[in-house]
């Protein structure tokens, strides 16, 4: 199980250093209604500018700190609930805005990621 919780941080860790570091202005299939970057995407969630980039602040950490956790594993736990937070949120905003269900598998699949690596951690 510790090898499982320590690839699901990896994954999980530099996927969203990819998606909030070097996709950031990019468009993709995945983004939110009919966003053709990060801040658009948060707009057509009904959400001020200013979120973005607390969550992204956020995201970027708790990345950094599940990577760290590879090292120190104290830090893994709570960045994981971090993230399997957010990503609920994410969630919920693909279904308020109406999305199909493609644009949210990315976020689906990183709180299952995220949800593995909390469950491998409270095991202990």
């Amino acid at each position: 199980m510790k090898t499982l919780v320590q690839i699901c941080q990896i994954i999980v860790g530099c996927g969203l250093l990819n998606v909030w570091l070097l996709r950031f202005n990019k468009s993709t299939a995945y983004r939110g209604g009919t966003a053709a970057n990060m801040l658009e995407e948060f707009a057509a969630y009904g959400l001020p500018a200013w979120s973005c980039y607390l969550v992204g602040l956020l995201k970027v950490a708790s990345a950094l700190a599940l990577l760290a956790g590879l090292i120190y594993p104290a830090l893994a736990l709570p960045a994981a609930i971090v993230i399997a937070l957010l990503m609920s949120g994410a969630v919920a905003m693909h279904f308020k805005v109406g999305d199909p269900i493609k644009k949210s598998v990315p976020a689906l699949s990183v709180l299952v990621l995220s949800a593995i690596i909390i469950a491998g951690h409270w095991q202990g």
